[in-house]
């Protein structure tokens, strides 16, 4: 398994970012109020990190989504969620724009995130996202991707939603934008936990829009060697900045599924939800390659269960 299977990259670069005046943008004395509103956020966090292991699962899952949107708030970002949200265990797989991509879906259904193993050394984050149950992998090493993928089926098994972004790596987010997309789509790996542990994969889609001007932003977007300061620093500088999550319908996986073909209705139905803000229809993606259906789940055919990243 290469370096560059386990570490994709997509081909968006500075241009796919909005330069100086394209995005209506809120006074300074704004953009301060809410940068130190999200730090107070931070150490509510850290305080809620303390409590979040000893309370009941329903309580903790409260805790989380309030938090999550009370943040989104506080960076003046609005929430926008189309479709049902899953309220059992569940594999969630979204198209990955953003680092708000995290607080979008903990405010939708709160789940356990695969994160890099990164994230454990970040101030206050790492904290919180120890006490949330998030599961971590160290892409420095892909030999402990079947450790990974067994830890995932555990936490289904148990019960808990797990959340992933198996493009593992950002983009614009522009789905127009072929060139832009991560090489190789959807990574099959983390698929194998659905299908180990018998749950259903639920595909989101995560998309930004500007609500002064109805169109979609990449404002949000954070990419290839651009900073995590730069990117907060437009959030918190975008006026009426929408995060919008769809929810498309579940995927039931036959225990011998194919985690390849699993992948790719996944992506299939990230891709078919609808772009715009209105009524959603849930979509069922083919597994191989049928007719799409409006309604009811698809289930996936058998195939092979290796669990390399490359397959």
């Amino acid at each position: 398994m290469s370096a560059e299977l386990w570490r994709p990259t997509s081909g968006c670069g500075p241009d796919c970012l909005p330069g100086s005046g394209q995005v209506p943008a809120v006074p300074a004395a704004r953009r301060v109020a809410r940068l130190l509103g999200v730090l107070g956020m931070l150490l509510v966090g850290a305080g809620l990190a303390g409590l979040l292991p000893v309370l009941p699962a329903a309580s903790r899952a409260t805790a989380l989504r309030g938090w999550a949107r009370a943040t989104a708030r506080a960076l003046g970002v609005r929430l926008e969620v189309r479709g049902r949200p899953p309220r059992r265990r569940a594999l969630l797989v979204a198209n990955h724009v953003s680092w708000l991509d995290v607080l979008a879906v903990l405010a939708v259904t709160p789940a356990r995130m695969l994160a890099k193993r990164e994230v454990r050394a970040w101030p206050l984050v790492g904290v919180l996202a120890r006490a949330g149950g998030a599961l971590f992998v160290d892409r420095a090493r892909p030999r402990e991707l079947p450790a990974t993928v067994a830890r995932i089926a555990g936490a289904l098994r148990a019960g808990d939603p797990v959340a992933v972004f198996p493009e593992g790596t950002t983009w614009c987010g522009s789905l127009t934008a072929g060139d832009c997309r991560p090489g190789r789509g959807f990574r099959p790996a983390v698929f194998q936990a659905a299908i180990d542990a018998g749950a259903p994969v639920v595909p989101l889609r995560v998309g930004y829009r500007c609500a002064a001007t109805g169109e979609d932003t990449t404002a949000a977007a954070f990419l290839g060697d651009d900073t995590l300061w730069r990117s907060v620093r437009r959030v918190l500088a975008a006026r009426d900045l929408v995060v919008t999550v769809r929810v498309a319908a579940a995927l039931h996986p036959a225990p011998d599924a194919d985690r390849r073909a699993l992948a790719r209705a996944a992506e299939s139905a990230v891709h078919l939800v609808p772009a715009r803000p209105g009524p959603l229809r849930p979509v069922a993606a083919p597994a191989v390659g049928g007719p799409v259906g409006a309604v009811g789940p698809t289930r996936v055919p058998a195939g092979g269960r290796g669990l390399d990243l490359a397959a």
